[in-house]
């Protein structure tokens, strides 16, 4: 709890119509897309970078955590005040503060929401690739302080390599400027890269330098439907060893495309899974690279390929793509959603070894994502009120977590470590690299201040 001076400095800092105490706004802050709620003690809706250090310097004088917030859209928990404390939201830091098409840059602030910057961007000609499923929604600190990816990522990459430079409140207060507004820049620690993906535990983004590239002169979309989801895994390994980098290869199982037509009604097949593939650039490199994805389709068993002849089919594909998760919800009222990551060239053997560990497991375990970077969302369906059902699906989780890092992959390709992937944390990294990783921690935030309780394990949050 906050003691009442506290609660008046915040209002002194932020302005009182941007502190809420109502039991209204602490529910709303206190959940994402994990739905597991951890009601804060206030949330604070800062306007600048100066505010955010003032309230940091106050959490380390009274020793209250702060959680950074962009949309809370996560999936693993990263922003939930696990501990209480102050919720630090960045929505009303929303403003696009310039676009550089001579340099292809932008600065933005953290709680622009990235499909809006998208269709500024685009308004110059350029293009903003990283696209998480939530881009309508999350913010571009959000996507910073988890690297977001999403179906672009395997020609494009994710959201790191996009962000050339932060000004960042470190957890003690400090105001700092990372990177560089260059193309180019190597003085000192790369800390840029280092604040990407931290979660919100080492530093409060407050402004970002993002790299642009030239929108695309064309683009062909086209669904692809296979017999079984192996028959899918085995042409998306034919695309990437003949050396095709699509702009986006999506597989979707068959239990994903039943719920999601359920819901979007746009005539997805009513059997067997699909793949929806994308390829960009000139129009003939566009048309010419989607011609042999199709050889290659039709070589592994493809019963038919469907080109989108106008946006409106574009924009349905992908808004069945983007509502897949939500769906599933129908056949099972309990989803644990992972998104692990293994070798491209190793994707047919993550699929058949999910099949095997459903029926050893006696679960349904849904599986579709980005398979043309080899990251696969996998969701383990389950009654919370089946008390077998519920024990096996959390067996089932680390039955997964094992095949993939047998493969060589890792469990984490978007999501992120949070709280929800903090009890497996040791099964990919050794204790050495978990220590210095603590160690990072603890120099820049040295009362364990900001966003506590994510990443390590709680025995190991030190």
């Amino acid at each position: 709890m906050l003691r009442d001076g506290v609660k008046e400095e915040l209002k002194k800092i932020a302005g009182e119509t941007n502190v809420s105490f109502s039991k209204e706004d602490l529910i709303c802050y206190s959940y994402d897309a994990t739905n597991s709620p951890y009601p804060p003690d206030a949330v604070v809706f800062p306007r600048s970078s100066a505010e955010v250090s003032s309230i940091l310097k106050l959490a380390n004088s009274e020793r209250f955590p702060v959680i950074p917030r962009g949309a809370g859209t996560g999936a693993s928990g990263g922003s939930l005040p696990v501990e209480g404390g102050v919720v630090l939201s960045t929505e009303r830091m929303n403003a696009i503060i310039g676009i550089d098409a001579d340099n292809l840059t932008a600065v933005v602030e953290p709680g622009v929401v990235t499909w809006e910057f998208q269709q500024e961007a685009e308004k110059f000609g350029l293009f903003y690739p990283p696209d998480p499923s939530s881009l309508k929604f999350s913010t571009i600190g959000g996507n910073i302080a988890e690297c977001a990816g999403g179906p672009r990522a395997v020609k494009y990459g994710v959201t790191r390599d996009y962000v050339l430079g932060l000004e960042v409140v470190l957890p003690t207060g400090e105001i700092v400027d990372t990177g560089v507004v260059t193309a180019k820049g190597v003085v000192g620690y790369d800390l840029t890269r280092l604040m990407v993906g931290s979660e919100g535990t080492l530093g409060v983004v407050t402004k970002a330098v993002l790299r642009l590239v030239p929108m695309p002169e064309y683009s062909v979309t086209v669904q692809a439907v296979f017999p079984s989801l192996r028959d899918a895994a085995s042409a998306v390994a034919g695309v990437i060893k003949a050396m095709i980098i699509p702009s986006t290869l999506e597989i979707v199982d068959s239990v994903s495309t039943r719920c999601v037509e359920e819901y979007v009604r746009i005539g997805l097949p009513k059997d067997g899974a699909f793949l929806l593939m994308e390829a960009d650039g000139t129009k003939a490199a566009a048309l010419g690279e989607m011609e042999r994805m199709k050889r290659i389709c039709l070589d592994n068993g493809a019963s038919r390929m469907d080109e989108a002849v106008d946006k409106k089919a574009v924009k349905d594909l992908w808004k069945a793509r983007r509502a897949i998760s939500a769906s599933l919800y129908r056949i099972r009222p309990g989803k644990i959603n992972e998104d692990v990551v293994v070798p491209r060239s190793r994707i047919v053997e993550l699929i058949t070894g999910i099949e095997t560990i459903a029926r050893k497991r006696g679960l349904l375990i849904a599986c579709f994502g980005h398979a043309g970077d080899g990251n696969v969302h996998v969701n383990v369906m389950y009654d919370g009120k089946d008390e077998r059902e519920a024990a096996e699906a959390k067996t089932a989780v680390t039955d997964v977590f094992e095949l993939v890092l047998k493969l060589g992959g890792t469990l984490s390709g978007e999501h992120g470590v949070g709280i929800t992937k903090a009890p497996y944390l040791g099964m990919e990294l050794g204790q050495p690299l978990i220590d210095a990783m603590k160690s990072i921690k603890k120099a820049l935030d040295p009362n364990g201040i900001l966003n506590p309780g994510k990443i390590f394990p709680r025995s190991h949050a030190g």
